[in-house]
């Protein structure tokens, strides 16, 4: 098995992910996106910024783009927001966040925690940047893999 074609979770989990980036984009103008590696060689929040940067998330017009990155094997992931977030919110805001995510992959259920993450990014993010009626969504509500 080649690393494009990994797919860690049946279908309906990861469509369970995908309806949670949805539903969480609705109540906010913040764009969030998921990645998932099987393991990590380094800190969890450096992967996730180099992800965040080959993901062209900083190319938001507000720079609120939210990655949940997960590395599945090692039970580690990185809420990474960007800068217009992080100039805007108290800094421990992703708090409530991991803690709800921790909460679940300590109980063996990842999708469970990445669907908690997101929704949780959405309530969060909308006290911050609430959704707009001419909101554009501009970055893709998929779920992005590594090695």
């Amino acid at each position: 098995m080649g690393l494009l074609s990994w797919k860690p979770f049946k279908e309906e989990e990861e469509q369970r992910i995908l309806q949670a980036i949805k539903e969480a984009e609705l109540k906010t103008s913040g764009e969030l996106r998921v990645h998932i590696d099987r393991w990590c060689k380094t800190y969890p929040d450096y992967k996730a910024a180099n992800i965040f940067k080959r993901l062209e998330m900083e190319d938001t017009d507000e720079r609120n783009g939210v990655l949940i990155y997960v590395a599945l094997d090692e039970h580690k992931f990185a809420i990474l927001g960007d800068k217009g977030i992080n100039e805007k919110v108290p800094e421990n805001f992703w708090d409530s966040t991991a803690e709800k995510m921790t909460e679940h992959f300590k109980a063996g259920r990842a999708v469970d925690a990445i669907v908690a993450g997101v929704k949780e990014c959405g309530e969060q993010l909308a006290k911050f940047f609430p959704y707009k009626s001419d909101d554009i969504n501009e970055l893709p509500d998929d779920i992005s893999y590594g090695a």
